[in-house]
């Protein structure tokens, strides 16, 4: 007993130089590490819960200069803290007008958040599918949303050829295929090329990717159908466009299938999909139509 307790002293010190020593490293980052009774003061206990994920909940916090954030609460994830540790400094390292920007973090044993701007107007699907079906923010509006939770899936590795659903974490219809099955390939960028394509495809075609209502069987799995539509009628119908944002739209949708294909390799890097979505004048190929899931898993 006596050398369990000196073997997790040891390691929580050593767990805590490396956070020291990360935010010495990266002090221009300007992020501040909170202990967990921070977090459950800025937040009121947690009292107001914004959102739930694969990741973990969101709730709504202040700090103590008024300023509102958003707390994410981790799910409790295997290893030391250091893989999380390392993620904080990737996210932390991203300045973009997209992407909301990373305030600071808590690390306190299995307690770990990660603090955010605040978004007032909430997540972007609350605008693309109202109860009645009818998106409420004009098309070209939809392009000034702001994308979190890259890269968390590295911190939750899988232990089996097939993942559980229960174990699985990500949002359902965001998750690349290789956080379920093995056999694609290990979790790395490509993995948030992915879950990118599929918010592109959703954002250009204001539909779920995942429609298990849906009237018609072609129609569950949107990717499918609008793949067959842009084959059928060399374009997908974007209501309420100008000529000019439905050939956005459309390259959004070819550049999303390229970024959902199942293979990692047939998937381009961010680097490509930002070029890709820049230079309009180049015109782009078909990708393969994409898969769930690998041929000998699929039922």
């Amino acid at each position: 007993m006596s050398v369990y307790i000196i073997y997790e002293c040891r390691k929580s010190s050593s767990i805590d130089e490396y956070v020291e020593e990360f935010l010495r490293n990266y002090e221009n980052l300007k992020l501040r590490k909170f202990s967990y009774s921070d977090i459950k003061k800025m937040t009121d206990g947690f009292k107001k819960q914004l959102g739930q994920g694969g990741f973990g909940s969101v709730f709504k916090g202040k700090l103590s200069n008024g300023c509102p954030v958003a707390v994410k609460m981790l799910a409790e994830a295997k290893g030391d803290g250091r893989d999380f540790i390392n993620e904080v400094a990737t996210i932390g390292m991203i300045r973009h007008v997209n992407v909301v920007q990373l305030l600071g973090f808590c690390f306190e044993g299995s307690k770990k958040a990660l603090i955010y701007e605040y978004m007032p107007n909430g997540s972007l699907d609350k605008h693309l599918f109202s109860q009645d079906d009818v998106c409420t923010l004009s098309w070209s509006r939809i392009l000034y949303s702001k994308n979190s939770d890259f890269g968390l899936a590295k911190l939750y590795p899988r232990n089996d050829s097939v993942v559980s659903l229960t174990n699985a974490r990500g949002t359902m219809g965001f998750m690349a295929p290789e956080l379920l099955y093995k056999n694609i390939g290990g979790i790395s960028s490509k993995s948030d090329v992915y879950s990118f394509g599929m918010e592109l495809m959703e954002m250009a075609g204001r539909r779920k990717n995942l429609n298990p209502f849906a009237e018609n069987l072609s129609q569950i799995y949107f990717p499918s159908w609008i793949y067959d539509q842009l084959e059928q009628k060399g374009e997908v119908e974007i209501k309420d466009a100008t000529a000019e944002e439905k050939d956005v739209g459309n390259r959004m949708i070819i550049i999303a299938l390229w970024c959902i294909q199942l293979k990692l390799a047939d998937r381009p890097s961010m680097t490509n999909v930002v070029g890709m979505l820049e230079d309009t004048s180049e015109p782009l190929q078909m990708p393969p139509k994409p898969a769930l899931a690998p041929e000998r898993t699929r039922s």
